[in-house]
Order: C-alpha cells, then sequence, then structure tokens
C-alpha cells in the first residue's frame, strides 16, 4: 500500500500505531487489520526515548501537523493524538 494512500486514510484525530524499531528507513507500512493499527517501521533505537522522538518528528512531517504520543511511551502499541 502507498504511503500517500495511508496518508488519506488517517483521518481521525487520535489512531493507534503499532511501531517496529531498528528499521533502515522510516516508513508507513499500512494497517494491521488483527491489531487493529497503522505499522510504522522507525530508523530509530527504543533506547532513551530516541524511537518515541523519531516517531513524533517523521508522523509530524507526514501528516503536516503536530502530533503527540498519548500512551504507550514505553510500548510498541502506542496511540497518537494529531492536534
Amino acid at each position: 500500500m502507498k504511503e500517500g494512500l495511508i496518508i488519506e486514510m488517517i483521518k481521525e484525530s487520535k489512531f493507534k500505531i503499532y511501531v517496529k524499531t531498528n528499521k533502515n528507513q522510516n516508513k508507513l507500512m499500512g494497517f494491521d487489520q488483527e491489531k487493529q493499527a497503522y505499522v510504522l517501521e522507525i530508523n530509530a533505537k527504543p533506547i532513551e526515548n530516541e524511537a518515541n522522538k523519531e516517531i513524533v518528528r517523521f508522523l509530524s512531517k507526514l501528516l503536516k501537523r503536530m502530533v503527540v504520543i498519548k500512551s504507550g511511551l514505553k510500548s510498541k502499541i502506542k496511540y497518537i493524538q494529531v492536534l
């Protein structure tokens, strides 16, 4: 699924993501029906909050709006709020 199409699907002000860290590049992979979450690959390690910072940077740039992690700071499943 193309990233642009996925961005169009994210119309909610809150959504859930499943994060895969330490990947080659930042990429929105698609929607996982089983987890009911968007799958996001991040090029950062989950050490000292680096992955969370990269998630916020990447999603803010992708959606062209500020985002925050509402819950799941220490989990692979995170709830994102678009401001």
